[in-house]
């Protein structure tokens, strides 16, 4: 039998456990409050997307020259002009300048970025990697904080729908976007913002010093006239409604005009001052048909531009769908006019890009120079802002019928992060070569080595290879990638692959009808200029002008496949060099 003293320790055991149990139970319970409160929290949902961000481009800083990028447009081209602007010993060249290394001397120094671009002075003082890695997050950060500041302040403003301005700046921050063109369409709801800040007389000296940084880390012809003439016809039509001048409004974009146009100097002079004709003089891109122009209409509104890519038609085409339906439902015309309005700017804007490409075109074109030369079809970089602008929205009108929809319009914006996130480089090109890969320096180092000449005592082409790999490492190339460079040398290297035109239609029109890629273009290779050392590719007919070649200095042709033929050519084959590490297999010809 147990004691009473016994028996007393026992119970007052078990009542200071259940205490402690119960005080541990609380405890529990009111930490779980306070969790599900820190996530109702509007900071909390920025730290997450902030570190969503940071994830985006660890890789480049992580892997570093084992990175994958995008190669077209972008490792084809502009990171390897970077490279030779920095060498060139021109970057702060006189408008008259030439760059030496490629076509001759004959690229003018002013077809290359102005050296008061942001991404420029990334690439003079970080090794290319590191630059193009603080390029990608210094963009995405600032779409990010652009179109929060945007949706916070004019857009989706009630308290509580903080988690659907977190969640359409963060998805908006990681579309797929051209990386050259900076913030240029990636930093339009940051200017806007300031814009509309300016209009409303709030915050305006942060809206100043934000209209001014941002020409520096964006371009005017690639993304900004299209945004600044926008704001142009918003600017009328606001001063006609009010019948007020908005003298602060017009002034803003004025001063952000004038200042693009300082910062780009060497594109205003080219364009004023040039007399001598360039390969854009022959532009002929204005050739589809009605029935083509209606199919690209579609498929731009769904699929989009390479250069502006929103991923839209997974999930926010069919979320803003579903909202436009409870809209007309709910007979809320007038309340969602915001709404509306970019449904239909979104399509509109398809249709005005479609139809700059029909061939009733033509004629005009022909006739005013500018319309040839310049892109005005670009109107479509404005189509991710107001993309991501409409999914917000769209939450919003879900958001607000009752819990069950809020948890919908939660779902339709993690599900747009999950479409978004096999867009990231790092994935999505796993499969192309990595940066260290593509430029392949130590390759071209044991190439330099066995000519055993001066580069600039010689140059080459070449052949299923990207000329900017070539021009990457520091030889001097015939071919080259540049939407500005003499008409006369356009049509003097045209001599050297005129036999291979002749074979191939639609190489003969992409060269003669545009010419921005000046390639050797071998009809049995198309335009495929990624041939790894595991190709079994060869040439069986090649036939080019070598002579053509050989008068404009060409010495040496770099070719990713054998041409079997090469003797007939009046080409010697040197040396093959490939080793295991290498992703090129790179067949050294010398024009005889």
């Amino acid at each position: 039998m147990v004691g009473f003293p016994s028996l007393f320790r026992y119970l007052i055991y078990k009542i200071y456990s259940f205490k402690k149990a119960k005080q541990k139970g609380i405890e529990e319970f009111m930490s779980i409050l306070k969790l599900k409160k820190l996530f109702q929290q509007e900071k909390t949902y920025l730290l997450i997307a902030i570190f969503i961000i940071a994830l985006w481009v660890l890789p480049y800083f992580v892997l570093g020259q084992d990175a994958h990028m995008r190669i077209h447009d972008n490792l084809d081209s502009n990171v390897a002009w970077y490279k030779v602007l920095m060498s060139s010993g021109q970057l702060f060249g006189p408008l008259n300048a030439n760059i030496p290394q490629i076509i001759n001397g004959q690229l003018s120094r002013n077809a290359l970025y102005s050296e008061y671009y942001g991404i420029i002075e990334l690439f003079r003082f970080f090794p290319p990697v590191t630059a193009y890695g603080l390029n990608i997050a210094i963009t995405r950060f600032t779409a990010f904080l652009g179109m929060y500041l945007l949706l916070k302040d004019y857009i989706i403003k009630p308290k509580e729908q903080g988690i659907i301005r977190a969640a359409a700046a963060l998805t908006f921050s990681l579309t797929p976007f051209w990386p050259n063109g900076m913030l240029s369409t990636l930093g339009m709801p940051l200017a806007l913002w300031a814009f509309l800040n300016l209009r409303y007389h709030v915050k305006t000296r942060q809206s100043w010093i934000t209209l001014t940084l941002l020409p520096f880390y964006s371009t005017f012809m690639l993304g900004f006239f299209f945004f600044l003439s926008a704001m142009g016809v918003f600017w009328l039509v606001d001063a006609i409604r009010t019948k007020k001048a908005q003298i602060r409004m017009f002034l803003s974009i004025l001063y952000m005009t004038l200042l693009y146009m300082a910062i780009e100097y060497r594109t205003i002079a080219s364009l004023i001052f040039t007399t001598e004709k360039t390969n854009r003089s022959e532009f002929n891109e204005s050739k589809n048909t009605f029935y083509q122009t209606i199919g690209l209409i579609f498929k731009n509104y769904f699929i989009g531009h390479n250069q502006d890519q929103t991923l839209y038609e997974f999930i926010i085409f069919p979320t803003a769908l579903i909202a436009l339906i409870i809209v007309i439902i709910q007979k809320r015309w007038r309340q969602e006019k915001l709404f509306i309005g970019l449904h239909l700017a979104n399509f509109l804007l398809s249709v005005w890009y479609s139809f700059w490409w029909y061939q009733g075109w033509g004629p005009l074109k022909q006739k005013i120079n500018v319309l040839n030369t310049f892109n005005f079809s670009r109107y479509h970089y404005l189509r991710p802002m107001f993309i991501y602008i409409l999914f917000a929205v769209s939450l919003q009108i879900l958001w607000r019928i009752n819990k069950k929809w809020r948890i919908f319009a939660i779902l339709f914006a993690i599900l747009q992060l999950c479409v978004l996130f096999p867009s990231n480089e790092e994935i999505y090109y796993r499969h192309s070569p990595s940066f260290k890969q593509f430029y392949a320096v130590k390759e071209f180092e044991d190439i330099k080595k066995y000519i055993g000449k001066p580069v600039q005592d010689y140059r080459v082409i070449s052949i299923g290879l990207h000329p900017a790999i070539a021009q990457y490492n520091g030889l001097y190339t015939l071919d080259t990638y540049n939407n500005f460079y003499p008409l006369s040398y356009k049509h003097q290297f045209r001599k050297i692959i005129a036999p291979e035109l002749d074979k191939n239609l639609t190489l003969k029109e992409y060269f003669d009808e545009w010419g921005g890629r000046c390639y050797v273009f071998v009809n049995e290779l198309g335009e495929n200029y990624i041939f790894s050392r595991n190709s079994s590719k060869v040439i069986r007919n090649l036939d080019l002008n070598t002579a053509a070649l050989k008068k404009m200095g060409g010495d040496y042709i770099l070719s990713t496949v054998r041409i079997q033929n090469a003797s007939e050519n009046h080409l010697e084959l040197q040396r093959i060099f490939h080793k295991k590490e290498y992703y090129w297999r790179i067949y050294l010809y010398r024009v005889l």
